[in-house]
């Protein structure tokens, strides 16, 4: 598993939010479950590269950033800045995430093979122009 560190690449062309294309996003209630599931995931056809084990902490200081609060009560045209906030609501209840690469559905269906063994509270896929609940 990678060390998270967030790449323009995972933003929004428009307003910036986290949209990391191609990812998963799955959070856990609890830390060990998320490694659990991040090591599992090596068994599975994913290599190391493709997935990131992102602790709350990281959530809060690099993910949430990216949208403003001040943005909260503005109508988007998108769920990008409503699902970060989701994330930081659970980042701030001590909830772990997983960023993993998911290029098709194939590999969406690996991820959540292993990541229904144990109790989750998200899990989003982003594709093109789609944020995808799984």
């Amino acid at each position: 598993m990678k060390h998270f560190t967030l790449d323009p690449h995972m933003t929004a062309s428009v307003g910036g939010a986290f949209y990391p294309t191609g990812h998963s996003f799955v959070m856990f209630p609890d830390a060990k479950d998320a490694s659990g599931v991040g090591h599992r995931l090596l068994d599975n056809g994913f290599s190391g590269d493709e997935i990131y084990l992102i602790p709350p902490e990281v959530v809060l200081d690099q993910i949430t950033p990216t949208v403003r609060e001040t943005d909260s009560t503005l109508p988007s045209a998108g769920t990008d800045a409503a699902t970060v906030r989701a994330y930081t609501k659970l980042a701030r209840e001590g909830h772990t995430a997983l960023l993993v690469r998911t290029r098709d559905e194939a590999a969406a269906n690996r991820l959540m093979d292993q990541v229904r063994t144990v109790p989750f509270s998200i899990a989003q896929r982003y594709r093109m122009l789609v944020i995808e609940d799984l």
